[in-house]
Parts: structure tokens; sequence; C-alpha cells
């Protein structure tokens, strides 16, 4: 069983770690990742996207249960169109700022599910 180790710096970041990365340089660099990709989206690909990805995985994974969708502010996604197309296909919405991975509640999740639920069988939707 993996434990995961919370580590605050004086700026007050949160660094997510193994006990076999104490020193590793990168829990103790930033970590925000800029595109290197020159591609850029507009609304109408991005909910192409949605629609044919994460709205088969809600389904899959939620199977009609309540569950929210956390997006950035980035232009496609809180687009006018983006935000009436969620509400229309009844998505709850997690508004997040854009490039702040170490606020991503997803961190903290992957650490949880890794050490509590290594013992349960997983299936494919």
């Amino acid at each position: 069983m993996t434990k995961c180790y919370i580590l605050f710096e004086n700026h007050g970041r949160l660094v997510l770690r193994t006990k076999e990365e104490r020193d590793h340089p990168a829990c103790y660099q930033c970590a925000v990742q800029k595109p290197t990709s020159k591609a850029t989206i507009n609304a109408e690909q991005n909910i192409q996207v949605l629609e044919q990805h994460m709205l088969p995985s809600r389904q899959c994974v939620f199977q009609g249960r309540p569950c929210l969708f956390q997006r950035d502010n980035a232009k496609p996604h809180s687009a006018r169109i983006t935000t009436a197309w969620l509400h229309s296909k009844r998505v709850w919405v997690l508004n997040w700022p854009a490039c702040s991975p170490d606020l991503s509640p997803i961190e903290i999740i992957w650490c949880i599910m890794k050490t509590k639920n290594t013992t349960k069988e997983t299936r494919n939707c």
C-alpha cells in the first residue's frame, strides 16, 4: 500500500508525494504545465469532444447519478454556447481557475483511491 504525504512549503503550496519521492526535485518546484502545441480549439469543437467523450464516460461511470464536471475558464470551456450545451445536457459544472493543477481535487482523490481501493476489483464499462 502506498501512502501519500502532504507537504506545505513556505509559499503555502500543496505538494502530494510518496515516501520514495521525499527529496525528488519535482516535489519542490512549480508543477503548472503550459501547452506545448500551437493547436487551438473553439467552443464548437469543444462541444464535439464533450459529446463524443465526456457524455459516454459520464453515463458509464455515474449511470445517471448526479456528478460534477470540472472545467477551467478557458474561452472554449466557458463560452456561452458551451455553457448552454452543458446546461441542456444537465451537466453540473465546477468552474476552476486555469493552470491550477495544485488546486485540483483530483490529485487528492487519486491518492485516496490508491490507498483505500487497492483490494477492490474493478470492471470495464
